[in-house]
């Protein structure tokens, strides 16, 4: 229910804005400051997610949890997102989410929210290891040879193919 009235409040409130603003500056300043947000947005996204993963390869390497620098490079993307859609109220919350300070308190209200019940890196414990076709150990010698058509069968309780054999 909540995200029908956001994709209804939204695009009024954008319409909104769009009139008041160009009321009082006119209809050029009001496409010029949309442009410009657009742009300085995609150069802030761009520094910004670049950082983000930065920290998160860090943590990859330093085996620390990532939980942390990936909630950053959503909520970048999502700014990125927000900025590129044209609007006053869109780019005010797009330009919040790039603000490091503002990051720190949604995350902070998000893992209030959110309750974790594990996390593990690597295999667990007593867990079987998977099939590595590659691996030395998968590897069955054999040989093999064909039999004429014209050779004596051995006769079968059953007498059916077995799956193995050429027909």
């Amino acid at each position: 229910m909540w995200l029908f009235v956001a994709f209804l409040a939204v695009p009024l409130i954008e319409i909104a804005l769009f009139i008041q603003v160009g009321g009082a500056i006119g209809l050029f300043p009001t496409l010029a400051v949309v442009v410009i947000t657009a742009v300085m947005g995609t150069w802030l996204v761009r520094s910004q997610g670049a950082q983000a993963m930065g920290q998160l390869r860090g943590s990859f390497n330093e085996m620390r949890d990532p939980t942390e620098p990936l909630a950053h490079g959503a909520m970048i993307l999502f700014a990125g997102a927000l900025l590129l859609t044209p609007g006053f109220f869109t780019d005010a919350a797009g330009f919040l989410l790039l603000f490091p300070p503002f990051r720190v308190m949604a995350l902070k209200y998000l893992r209030s929210r959110v309750k974790m019940q594990s996390f593990t890196m690597g295999a667990q414990p007593g867990a079987q290891p998977r099939y590595n076709p590659t691996a030395a150990d998968d590897v069955v010698d054999g040989e093999y040879s064909e039999v004429p058509e014209d050779a004596p069968r051995i006769q079968t309780p059953s007498d059916k193919p077995s799956g193995w054999t050429q027909h």
